[in-house]
């Protein structure tokens, strides 16, 4: 068995499974001994903080296989977006979180409406102390639910570019062209230039270079071999017409130039190494030109 067919393997649920069996033994417990454990004191109240916990976390997660089997149906014959799943499991482990606070209400005789009506003041202080997490919060889910971007997109936000491996609460996750792992505030994506590159399943790459003034001068001949390369590389599609060698700068005794080209995936270690095979292309050539001179 292969690696891929490994990650595709459906997990079985044993957290939920583990949920339903020990809520089953809890309520049978409770049926056969209700006198007894009637009789001792807190016992009930504990019970009951449990079962507030665990039958709407039940619920829930049913609720959420359900939403999931659903999308991954309805969206079985093109590109899923990954964060929507993503989005999902992070909603549900918040509410999961909600639930088990209550629940610890209950255990300890905690009535939860006297407690947030008591907790008014507090929590608005604590909602100002924390404002930037929440608005961080919020933003996040939004962009889970959102078509702007998905897993696995290629994104420039203000001075980041990278691609997205994670979407949490906090920050988005991006590996960048060196596969640093940059964590992008989640706002910054409303409040900074944002760029999607993977909008249009673009492979575009460019390859920037620097020759010498006399290099320069037999650029026509650099751009023909390059061309000759590049149109037998297996890994690059190329059109004629897209072939541009762009001047971006001229200075006293150099010229910087920019090619932009098309790769068959949007890899970023697939473009660093095209990069890298025509730039030591561009370097025999101004060796040799060079050498002839």
């Amino acid at each position: 068995m292969n690696a891929s067919s490994t990650e595709n393997k459906p997990k079985i649920p044993w957290t939920f499974i583990g949920k339903v069996l020990l809520t089953i033994i809890l309520i049978s417990v409770h049926l056969m001994f209700e006198d007894k454990i009637n009789a001792i004191k807190r016992l009930p109240q504990l019970l009951n903080g449990l079962y507030t916990f665990l039958i709407p976390s039940i619920l829930l997660s049913m609720l959420r296989f359900l939403v999931i089997f659903l999308y991954n149906t309805r969206h079985s014959q093109k590109r899923v977006r990954g964060n929507f799943v993503l989005g999902i499991n992070r909603l549900t482990a918040i509410l999961n979180t909600i639930f088990a606070v209550i629940a610890l209400m209950y255990a300890f005789g905690i009535n939860p409406k006297e407690f947030i009506t008591s907790m008014t003041i507090v929590a608005m202080a604590i909602a100002v102390i924390f404002r930037d997490y929440i608005t961080n919060m919020i933003s996040g889910l939004i962009v889970m639910f959102s078509e702007q971007l998905s897993v696995g997109d290629r994104i420039k936000v203000g001075d980041h570019k990278g691609r997205i491996i994670d979407i949490t609460f906090a920050n988005i996750v991006l590996q960048d062209e060196e596969d640093d792992i940059v964590m992008v505030p989640n706002n910054l994506v409303f409040t900074a230039t944002f760029m999607n590159l993977s909008a249009h399943q673009s492979s575009l790459f460019s390859v920037r270079f620097e020759l010498p003034m006399e290099v320069s001068l037999h650029i026509e001949e650099l751009e023909e071999q390059l061309k000759l390369s590049i149109t037998t590389h297996p890994n690059l599609s190329f059109k004629e017409d897209d072939f541009q060698l762009k001047v971006t700068e001229l200075g006293k005794d150099f010229v910087r130039y920019k090619l932009d080209l098309h790769a068959v995936t949007n890899s970023n270690r697939m473009h660093r190494t095209l990069e890298n095979e025509i730039l030591k292309e561009i370097i025999k050539f101004e060796r040799k030109i060079l050498k002839s001179s």
